[in-house]
């Protein structure tokens, strides 16, 4: 309402964020939260080896290295362009609801910004003095010591980011005592912490599978025992991760879990939810079995066998990022903002007043019978456009199509009438729409016209912005 409104109509705002987070979450997890302690706890084997004077203190050390180097190179790039694009994907998208998160959690970001600048200064101090570090085993020592430090780093940015994340789907006792340590240590925030902590461990062992397939392709007796240190790793892990996740299921409320078969299956295949589910847990038991037969048959494994570990776990952790992003809906703060960016608190002023006439940008500050297709834009842009689009993604003329023209017929006007101001009724993952009558004729008025068309409607990043006469000083 305060912010002019940025759409990308062919690819849909959500799944911008979307994309961007996912990518940011498997690298941070994978990469970085997971793969930093193994990396660190490979070298510290090395550094054994070393002081018993065995002669494969070396090759772990190495094979270490070249892991490092992977992690070092991804993070720093990749990584960190979506860490930063998640931040103005969605300042872009989602301005009011960032600016909120900022203002509840501004001392907990804070100290994670400076946590996040000791991660980026140990990672460049342990990559950097690697093999300097070889010199001695006293130097070995302190380089080992700043991996750990490294670990620990990495571990607290995602652990503060986590109470945020939580707080996002289940604000506890904020509503009530509007404070940040009631905020922070919401319901969610332990059994989230306690499964995305091992899930990390396991992510990173899957990557170092592979990795030992890529490097040490012909040296098989050092893969062996590479291999099987690694399968130990992420057979300690694994049953953490399970009962971790049961743990956090349980403590979903209610209301959001009516939305999980949506959320795992998208409304088209959510008659599929219990068989997607049987799916996704035989494929990790695929995993795990691949896991013990890699080990121990290394020689028999091509390299691209290796992958599949990996790619099971992206899928995993895509679905569990898609499915805590989704079950929140209508919510962007629990309980406190809907997903159309609009506090739970101002509804009953909308609805009486209309959305139009407390927009700041906006050209049609009320509807009337001359300007009903723009007002019913102006109300797409403010009520719909953070979910859908006009014929892409999350398409809201399909979405009324397959409710009511299946074979194609032109839209009902009077059914689309008297549905939206329902609608949330009967689709729990969608806001109520905070417009009043008026409102909900132009909005129809403008679906029926959009309907005759296949034209893309860009956001005011393409089309500019217009205050509303209301607000013009």
């Amino acid at each position: 309402m305060d912010f002019p409104i940025f759409h990308l109509d062919f690819f849909g705002d959500r799944l911008l964020i979307a994309v961007i987070a996912v990518i940011h979450v498997i690298i941070n997890h994978g990469l970085a939260v997971g793969f930093l302690p193994l990396i660190t706890l490979m070298e510290y084997r090395g550094y054994k080896a070393t002081q018993n004077g065995f002669p494969e203190w070396e090759k772990w050390d190495k094979l270490a290295y070249k892991f490092m180097f992977v992690a070092f190179v991804i993070t720093t790039t990749i990584g960190a362009l979506t860490g930063v694009g998640i931040w103005f994907s969605a300042a872009l998208i989602s301005p009011a609801s960032i600016g909120s998160l900022i203002r509840i959690f501004f001392l907990a970001w804070f100290i994670e910004w400076i946590i996040f600048m000791l991660e980026v200064i140990f990672i460049m101090i342990y990559f950097l003095t690697w093999k300097k570090s070889n010199k001695d085993l006293a130097t070995k020592k302190k380089h080992i010591i700043a991996g750990a430090a490294l670990s620990v780093f990495s571990w607290l940015t995602m652990a503060i980011i986590v109470g945020i994340l939580g707080f996002m789907m289940n604000s506890g006792s904020w509503i009530e005592q509007k404070s940040l340590l009631t905020g922070f240590t919401n319901p969610m925030y332990l059994p989230q912490l306690a499964f995305r902590t091992p899930m990390a461990f396991v992510m990173a062992g899957s990557v170092a599978f592979f990795l030992t397939f890529l490097f040490l392709r012909n040296d098989f007796e050092f893969k062996k025992i590479v291999l099987k240190n690694i399968a130990y790793w992420m057979f300690i892990w694994t049953p953490h991760v399970f009962f971790a996740g049961i743990y956090y299921y349980s403590l979903i409320p209610d209301l959001m879990l009516t939305n999980l078969p949506v959320a795992v299956a998208t409304q088209a295949f959510q008659q599929w939810y219990d068989s997607l589910l049987y799916y996704l847990i035989a494929a990790i038991i695929v995993s795990m079995i691949s896991t013990i037969w890699f080990s121990l048959k290394p020689k028999r494994v091509p390299v691209f066998a290796a992958i599949i570990p990996i790619l099971v776990i992206i899928i995993t952790m895509g679905t569990f990022e898609r499915i805590r992003e989704f079950v929140r809906k209508p919510f962007v703060l629990e309980d406190y903002m809907y997903s159309n960016q609009l506090l739970l608190d101002d509804y009953k002023i909308f609805q009486n007043d209309g959305v139009l006439k407390h927009a700041t940008y906006t050209s049609t500050p009320e509807v009337t019978k001359d300007n009903m297709l723009e007002a019913g834009k102006n109300v797409f842009d403010i009520t719909c456009s953070r979910c859908h689009t006009h014929h892409n993604v999350n398409s809201v003329v399909r979405k009324f199509e397959k409710l009511f023209s299946p074979n194609g017929e032109p839209l009902d006007k009077q059914k689309m009438k008297d549905y939206i101001p329902v609608m949330h009724k009967g689709r729990y993952y969608m806001p109520p729409f905070p417009g009043n009558e008026k409102e909900t004729e132009a909005l129809v008025e403008y679906i029926l016209s959009i309907q005759k068309t296949n034209v893309n409607i860009p956001g005011a990043q393409v089309n500019g912005v217009q205050i509303s006469p209301l607000h013009k000083k």
